[in-house]
């Protein structure tokens, strides 16, 4: 900055320019309410169908978001110019001051452009009139005045190129529209751009010989600032795409063939983690450079980097097991997997795979003994789990298909080639499951997200996953387009072989089957495909998933098969009828014939859930009748599942102990919170669980088919008794209509001698 800018600059027409964000803002903040109160909330309201159920209320939903997004824009750059404007003005204030003690002292300062100045004399003394007394100074006050000035020109200078500099990153953010970054002033937005720029000259390092002090600041650095657009987009184009891959290969390379130093291995893992959730953050930016940024990694994909590190991986392998962790842009994971399946698809031949093979010895995955992350293909779809809307339309069913999904020609090509051709390998540390294919398990992370709006590992409760902001059903006509293609897929005649195969998704497929439980009774409740009743089986959200009735049945009767998937659905079963009972007291006629409806469908889902996992535990155990009754026994303590259920926003929150994901299942309820029965149901069972293991734990561990259907009966049972405890008149009515005859025959009829031909049967080794 020149001495003259600052000295007489006008700041009043900054002021001006202050003045009008700061009206513009406030304006923003009551469109922003208006568009959240009204344009939003009505369309939400509004009982639209086909289009405007989807389309339309889509496009509301992001017209809603784009009024936040302005405002936050707006807000920051009223901040980061109001805080600019004020240091200025300081450091003007500062050189006026510096000035006027330089006269005192005979000294004065020029502007000679460009940024530099000279410090001379007011008066030479040779020069001054008779008797005239001239202030005397020495060369350091000279050096003291030159120096005092330059200090306050520079920090003016860093203030306004700052400011500049990270107004058009701001801006920059999103090519169109507004972005959400947000700062609260120009310092914290500066510091974030000057610490991308520090850590940037940290990885241009060859990331071998980092030492651990560097390693540590650029792991804080990356904690702290990894969710900061600014600092993101800064460090991630100034390091480049080909120096981000080979630096983290650096890093991880001293891992292979040695021990190393323990806190440097932890140093690595957590730098795999922050670095990954800064890339992510990055790709949320719609700059120029991010852009080119993210069309090289694509590009690289396929080659080797051609460095000494990690076994020469290629782009793919790197950056794969970097984008297992963080919130990446939808369309660079599409683009990304797009070219990853393709390159993968012309590879897969038995025993030649281009992943894991006796060559390829480099480890870049710190995180999972069982997933060493030689296959990128793993990482990618954790990616997906981890960010649901890429995830749903990655696995979107193909343009023109219909309601349902009734043949192979509608699914998604990546669903098929992922769940029925590619040829999947273990790729376990020493530490690992040997046969454990940590690739279904991603698989089904990533299908999880698709469709159910949640990421996989999400504890919505909490409030501690900053993607899952709240608790609320995420379920839209996308994801259930996605949900009707796994149910075929998994409910057709390969599916038992299928979930036999890829036990490691057994958890996913349960949640999956949890969180459209409704959709599922609602397909089951009909004669067939006809008379099926939506006031009986509300929809929760516009277009809901049709299973059609055997599409249903078979789904279930493969789920039923695994204890895991059979022990989540089962749990997801039970809460939502309870939720139907406490919606429906029994004070009126419709709300009897809703509950009517609603234990006759858990009778019949739990039936077929219950007689697959008979068959399957006869089938796989054979002769050994005391293996079969201890594999029913851990079956029976799905009821455990509910214990540490929270409710709230529509939806139970189920955690799934022993799974192979963390997490929890998500299942819809009737209402927004729970009733009494659901609640009494998740507080006395804590107990009971207790006193019931204390008091038989054989009984826990070995249970005949006989004694497992009994079990069935008593919770429907107990459901059934609560439900009329308070309304006698009304239990009479239920008896005079043969309620318990038709939910008998709806558990045993439909379960135990119908299964057969009802439903897929029980999986048998060749």
């Amino acid at each position: 900055m020149d001495l003259d800018a600052l000295r007489f600059g006008n700041f009043s027409k900054l002021g001006e320019a202050i003045t009008d964000w700061e009206q513009m803002t406030k304006h923003l903040a009551d469109l922003k309410e208006d568009a959240e109160r009204n344009l939003k909330a009505k369309a939400h309201k509004a009982n639209w169908a086909g289009d405007n159920a989807t389309v339309t209320r889509e496009f509301v939903d992001k017209t809603a978001g784009e009024f936040t997004d302005a405002h936050t824009q707006a807000d920051s750059i009223t901040k980061i110019l109001k805080d600019t404007r004020g240091e200025l003005i300081s450091y003007r204030t500062q050189l006026t001051d510096a000035i006027e003690r330089g006269v005192k002292k005979n000294l004065t300062v020029m502007d000679t452009g460009n940024g530099t100045f000279t410090v001379t004399m007011n008066i030479h003394p040779d020069r001054a009139a008779k008797g005239t007394h001239v202030p005397e100074h020495t060369q350091q006050d000279v050096n003291n005045f030159r120096d005092e000035i330059q200090q306050i020109l520079t920090k003016a200078t860093a203030s306004d190129s700052s400011a500049a500099e990270v107004l058009k990153l701001l801006v920059d953010q999103a090519k169109h529209g507004f972005s959400d970054a947000s700062y609260k002033d120009r310092d914290s937005a500066a510091e974030a751009v000057k610490a991308a720029k520090d850590m940037a000259d940290i990885m241009r390092k060859d990331g071998r010989k980092l030492t651990s002090t560097e390693l540590n600041q650029l792991n804080e650095n990356l904690a702290k600032y990894g969710n900061d657009p600014l600092f993101a987009e800064r460090l991630t184009t100034d390091v480049g795409a080909k120096k981000t891959l080979e630096f983290y290969a650096g890093v991880a390379d001293p891992y292979q063939g040695y021990s190393r130093d323990p806190k440097m291995w932890e140093q690595a893992k957590q730098l795999q983690k922050h670095l990954g959730i800064m890339l992510g953050t990055a790709t949320l930016s719609d700059s120029d450079a991010m852009a080119g940024w993210e069309r090289k990694i694509i590009q690289l994909g396929p080659d080797r980097l051609g460095i000494d590190d990690a076994n020469d991986p290629s782009g793919f392998a790197v950056m794969s097991n970097l984008m297992r962790f963080g919130d990446y842009d939808d369309q660079f994971l599409k683009d990304y997997g797009e070219k990853l399946i393709a390159f993968d698809k012309e590879r897969n031949v038995k025993d030649m795979s281009p992943w894991i093979n006796n060559w390829n010895q480099g480890d870049l995955n710190f995180w999972d003994k069982n997933d060493r992350g030689r296959d990128p293909m793993n990482g990618f779809l954790q990616a997906l789990g981890h960010n649901p809307d890429a995830a749903t339309q990655f696995f979107a069913q193909p343009e023109g298909t219909g309601a349902g999904v009734n043949k192979d020609s509608e699914l998604n090509d990546h669903l098929k080639y992922l769940a029925k051709d590619r040829i999947w390998l273990p790729d376990p540390t020493l530490d690992g499951k040997r046969d454990f294919i940590a690739g279904h398990d991603a698989l089904g992370h990533a299908l999880e997200a698709a469709t159910t709006g949640y990421a996989y590992d999400a504890a919505p409760m909490s409030g501690k996953d900053p993607m899952v902001p709240g608790s609320a059903d995420h379920r839209t006509a996308a994801t259930a387009d996605v949900m009707e293609q796994v149910a075929y897929l998994y409910g057709s005649e390969d599916g038992p072989k299928l979930l036999h195969d890829q036990s490691e998704l057994s958890d996913s497929l349960g949640k999956m089957g949890a969180a459209y439980i409704d959709d599922i009774d609602y397909s089951l409740s009909g004669i067939g495909d006809h008379a099926k009743d939506d006031s009986n089986f509300p929809a929760k959200y516009p277009d809901r998933a049709d299973f059609g009735n055997q599409g249903a049945i078979n789904f279930l009767s493969v789920l039923g098969q695994n204890e895991t998937s059979h022990g989540i659905v089962t749990s997801a079963q039970h809460l939502y009828t309870l939720s139907m009972l406490d919606a429906n007291p029994p004070t009126n006629d419709q709300n009897i014939d809703h509950a009517r409806d609603a234990l006759s469908a858990e009778a019949e889902a739990r039936g077929i859930l219950d007689n697959s996992r008979v068959q399957q535990a006869e089938t796989t155990y054979g002769a050994n009748a005391e293996e079969a009754n201890k594999s029913l026994g851990r079956s029976t303590e799905w009821i455990k599942f509910g214990v540490g259920a929270v409710v709230g926003g529509g939806v139970a929150c189920i955690p799934i102990p022993g799974a192979a994901g963390a997490g929890v299942a998500i299942a819809p309820i009737a209402a927004e919170t729970a009733g009494e029965a659901l609640s009494t149901f998740i507080g006395q069972q804590i107990d009971k669980g207790a006193d019931s293991t204390e008091q038989d734990p054989r009984e826990q561990a070995q249970v005949t088919s006989a004694l497992f259907y009994d079990k069935g009966f008593e919770t429907i049972g107990t459901s059934f008794e609560t439900y009329f405890k308070a309304h006698p008149s009304a239990a009479e009515m239920a008896d005079e209509q043969n309620w318990k005859e038709e939910i008998k025959a709806g558990y045993l009829g439909t379960g135990s001698h119908q299964n057969d031909y009802r439903g897929r049967p029980a999986y048998k080794e060749d």
